[in-house]
C-alpha cells in the first residue's frame, strides 16, 4: 500500500513524518508531499500537481488530506485513481468552492467560538491556545523551522471537481480540536458527505500530538 499525506496550510511535510515512519515500519510506502504554501503564485490546482507527481503512478494510492489540504484532495481524484480517500482535521469542500468561501459556509468561526467558551479557553486565536496545546513543547520545538505561512492564492482558487471518486472515504476528527472542533466536522462530513466522523484524542495536529491512533486508523480500512 502507498500511503499518500497531503499537509496543512503552510504545506510543510514534516507534519506527517511521525506518521510516516509509523507507517514504514507497518510495511508500506508512506510520502508525505511537501508543499509551497509561501509561494504567491502556486494554490490548490499547482498542489493537485504536485501530489499526482508523488504517487507515481501507483494503483494502490491511500490518499490522506489535512486541514487546508482537504481541498487539494478532490482535485487529485479526479486526475488519478485512489484506493481510499481519508480526511484529517480537514476542510471539506463543495465543488465550485474556494477555501475561501468555506469559513462562512459551514459555520467554522461560530462553532469555534461556542467550544472555546464551553471548553474555557480563550476566544482570540493563537498558535500555542488552538493548535499546540496538546503537542509536547520538544516536538513543537523542532517543527518550528519548518513552518511557513499560506499565500493567499491557495484560498482563492476554486475547488472544481465534478464528483466525489467511488471509493471508501473517511473522516478523522481530533476529539480535542480547537481550530475544527468535533461538533463542527461531525456536521460537515454528514452535510457534505453523509458519513460520520470518526474521532480520536487529540487536537488540529493530531498527526504529532497522536500519531498512533492515527496510524492505526489509517491501517484500518
Amino acid at each position: 500500500m502507498r500511503y499518500v499525506l497531503i499537509p496543512g496550510a503552510g504545506g510543510t511535510a514534516w507534519y506527517w513524518s511521525r506518521v510516516v515512519r509509523l507507517l514504514e515500519a507497518a510495511g508500506h510506502q508512506a510520502i508525505a508531499v511537501d508543499l509551497p504554501g509561501d509561494d504567491k503564485t502556486k494554490g490548490i490546482h499547482e498542489y493537485a500537481d504536485l501530489v499526482v507527481r508523488a504517487a507515481d503512478g501507483a494503483d494502490d494510492v491511500v490518499l490522506v488530506a489535512q486541514s487546508l489540504g482537504g481541498f487539494t484532495a478532490p482535485l487529485v481524484c479526479e486526475r488519478m485513481d485512489v484506493r481510499e480517500l481519508v480526511f484529517v482535521n480537514a476542510m471539506i469542500p463543495v465543488p465550485g468552492e474556494t477555501a475561501g468561501e468555506w469559513w462562512d459556509h459551514v459555520d467554522a468561526t461560530a462553532a469555534a467560538v461556542r467550544a472555546a467558551e464551553v471548553g474555557g479557553y480563550s476566544r482570540d486565536f493563537d498558535l500555542a491556545t488552538y493548535f499546540l496545546h496538546d503537542v509536547p513543547a520538544g516536538l513543537a520545538a523542532e517543527g518550528e523551522p519548518y513552518q511557513r505561512p499560506e499565500a493567499d492564492v491557495a484560498f482563492a482558487q476554486t475547488c472544481d471537481y465534478s464528483a466525489w471518486p467511488a471509493v471508501p472515504i473517511r473522516v478523522l476528527s481530533g476529539a480535542d480540536d480547537r481550530f475544527f472542533p468535533f461538533e463542527l466536522q461531525q456536521r460537515v462530513a454528514g452535510e457534505r458527505l453523509g458519513i460520520q466522523a470518526d474521532a480520536l484524542p487529540g487536537g488540529h495536529l493530531i498527526a504529532l500530538a497522536n500519531p498512533d491512533g492515527v496510524t492505526r486508523y489509517l491501517l484500518t480500512s
